[in-house]
């Protein structure tokens, strides 16, 4: 971590964006979320964006509505369950699709329009001089202390 730089929210029971099931990034951090809600666990600064951003991204890929993956996701069952009442529910991406999200999504913030919002929160945490963070997944990684260099870089 950065010199004097301290993580802003470690969430146990929170995995990083970085990982998969069913071969697709990010659901489980979604899933884990609405546990941790469900549970009274999550912290105030996470629920204003609970089914937005990069969740509602993962919804509208595979055309779920939060409040029903909410409901089913309550209901308990693995990660690869819930994934698979999301393609029954919703749609079931090809590999190639899956491929193109996966892509998108750990590029985010990566010479793309979310670059300027990824300079400005190394900003205000201090960070600015981070080279090694390139995009959303390693700002959120480094922010709730992982380390983002764990991942590996496929760009």
């Amino acid at each position: 971590m950065a010199a004097g730089y301290q993580a802003g929210m470690q969430v146990p029971g929170l995995r990083s964006c970085y990982e998969k099931v069913g071969g697709i990034y990010y659901l489980p951090r979604m899933f884990d979320k609405i546990r941790l809600h469900a549970a009274g666990k999550l912290p105030e600064d996470y629920q204003p964006n609970l089914g937005k951003g990069f969740d509602g991204r993962a919804l509208a890929f595979l055309n779920v509505d939060y409040p029903s993956l909410v409901e089913r996701v309550k209901q308990g069952g693995a990660d690869a369950e819930l994934l698979e009442w999301c393609f029954q529910r919703g749609r079931r991406p090809t590999e190639a699709e899956i491929d193109v999200w996966n892509q998108f999504m750990r590029k985010r913030g990566w010479r793309d329009d979310g670059s300027a919002v990824l300079r400005t929160r190394l900003k205000e945490i201090h960070c600015e001089h981070r080279t090694d963070i390139e995009t959303s997944f390693d700002f959120i990684d480094l922010d709730e202390g992982r380390d983002p260099r764990d991942h590996p870089r496929e760009f």
